[in-house]
Parts: C-alpha cells; structure tokens; sequence
C-alpha cells in the first residue's frame, strides 16, 4: 500500500512495555502508583516553597519550576497509557500522537534547562557568595526561567511542525509506551532526512550544551570546595548543592544509558523500559532527594502540617 497523506491517517498503536494481558493488571497499579506518588510529592514542594516565606529564594524558586515541569512532564505519557491499559486498547490517534511528543520534547527540553540553571545558581552561591543576591536577583531568575521556556516551545514548536509535513502509511506501530519523537518520525513512508538534521541540532543544542554547562560549573564548584581549608566549611558548601547534583547525575545517566543504548541494539522494547527511569522514575524520585536532604524543605512540609 502506497503512502497516505498524514490528515487521512486514522492514528497510531502504542505497544507499551508489554504485550503479555498477564502483567497489564501489575503495570497499572505500579505506574499509577508512581504517577500519583510524582504529582503528590511535586506538589507538596511548591506548596511548601510557596507558602514559606524562608523560601523564597533563587534556588527554591526554580526548584519549584522544577517540580511544576515534573508534574507536566510526567502528566504528558502516563495518563494516556493507564487509559489504554484500562480500556484494552492501545489506539492514539494521530493528533493525540503529535500533541504527546510536542509536549514531550517541551518538558523534557525544560527539565534539562532548569537543571542547568539550578547548577548555575549553586555556582554562583559557592564561587561567588558575597556576589550571589548581586548576580541572582529577582529580574535575572525570572528571564532565566522565562528564556527557558521560550527556547524550549520554540523547539518543540519546530519538531512538531516538522513530523506534520510527512506522510506515514496505514499500519503503524510504535514499540513504546507513548509518541517517541524520533520512532515516529522513522515511521514515515516520506523522507526524512530534514527531519534527522533538526532532531540532532536541536540534541546538540537543547542537551549537550546544557550539560556541558552543568559539567562546568560543578568543575568550578569543585575547585572552589577543595580551597575550602576546614572541614565544616568543605561539608556546608558541599551540602547545598549534593540535592541538585544527585538529581542531575540520576536525570543524565538515565537519559544517555536509554540512548546510547538504543544505538547499539535494536530491542525496542528494552529501550522502552529504559525510558522509564528518566520520563517516570526520576520526576518522582526529585521530591524524596530534595526533602530528605534538605533541612529547609523538610522545616517548611512540617510547618505545613503545623
């Protein structure tokens, strides 16, 4: 059958982690377990941010970004499969499909954005601490935040619009748990060559510049640590930023393990699995990392219950 022209086309099936009816029951009550530990946990840390007046600095205003963006991202895949798990079903309709990786790509994109940030605050905090309420004031963290999200829409805009111009032929199947950018895109009967060139700068842009930010500013965090002469004074300022460098370390590896993998086998279906340490995993983990290490955020949750 020859190629069909994408506004004809009746959608897509998303074969999920899988197949088996056996673990379906197991799957739903395991990720609406952790869908609802994420947005529970996420949200009592901007409640907690917000409410606290103590908090209502740079590092927790965009640690409260974060945890919005969590939400969000989380939001954007798991519902959609607890519903098809549900109804036996594992339909997403062309439109459903390019709105989930829009929105996929953008709080992804976001994450990585407010991660860089985040360790660019914990740079300036260590490195320059007489400058910090100087360099991080008000107006810099609002445009930082702001800049994030329109760089990020932007790109997300540009990869959505760039899978509406191909053509996808009648039987289309994605070995995942919901519209992977690049699995759709290759699922295409029309070229798609564009479209690889915009995935990969968009990469190169949007996630190893970021994380070579990231690696620079803990390569100075470190040197400015180890100049530290007591003990004391190494731990405290090692301690501020131990939260946010867990959270990157866990985030990172997750992603570059799912991907570089994906290189080197062709089981789509383990890469599936893999992907959700980084989209589920981790955004539900970040709310236990920052309040189990973090006197400040563990005051606030119990003034809460005050």
């Amino acid at each position: 059958m020859g190629p069909e022209n994408d506004t004809h086309l009746s959608g897509f099936l998303l074969l999920g982690i899988s197949e088996d009816p056996r673990l379906q029951p197991v799957l739903f009550g395991l990720f609406l377990s952790m869908y609802l530990i994420t947005v529970l946990g996420n949200l009592l840390i901007i409640l907690a941010v917000t409410s606290d007046p103590h908090l209502h600095t740079p590092m927790y205003f965009f640690l409260a970004n974060l945890s919005f963006v969590d939400v969000c991202f989380t939001s954007t895949t798991v519902p959609k499969m607890l519903l098809n798990i549900q109804t036996h079903s594992q339909a997403i309709t062309y439109e459903e499909c390019i709105t989930q990786t829009h929105f996929f790509v953008l709080f992804s994109g976001l994450d990585i954005f407010l991660l860089t940030v985040m360790a660019y605050d914990r740079f300036v905090a260590i490195c320059h601490p007489l400058h910090y309420s100087v360099i991080m004031n008000p107006w810099l963290c609002g445009w930082l935040v702001l800049g994030s999200w329109l760089i990020n829409i932007t790109d997300s805009l540009l990869q959505s619009l760039m899978v509406l111009r191909l053509s996808f032929c009648s039987h289309l199947e994605i070995t995942h748990f919901f519209c992977e950018l690049n699995q759709v895109v290759h699922l295409a009967c029309s070229d798609t060559f564009l479209n690889d060139v915009v995935i990969y700068f968009g990469v190169m842009l949007l996630v190893c510049f970021p994380l070579a930010g990231i690696l620079y500013s803990y390569s100075k965090i470190v040197s400015s640590i180890r100049a530290i002469s007591s003990a004391e004074g190494k731990y405290k300022a090692f301690s501020t930023c131990a939260s946010h460098l867990s959270v990157v370390s866990l985030f990172y590896c997750t992603v570059l393990g799912v991907y570089l993998s994906s290189a080197v086998t062709q089981n789509s279906h383990s890469i599936a699995i893999a992907s959700v340490m980084y989209s589920v995993v981790t955004p539900m983990l970040n709310p236990f990392i920052y309040s189990l290490r973090n006197k400040d955020i563990k005051s606030a949750l119990k003034r809460l219950y005050i």
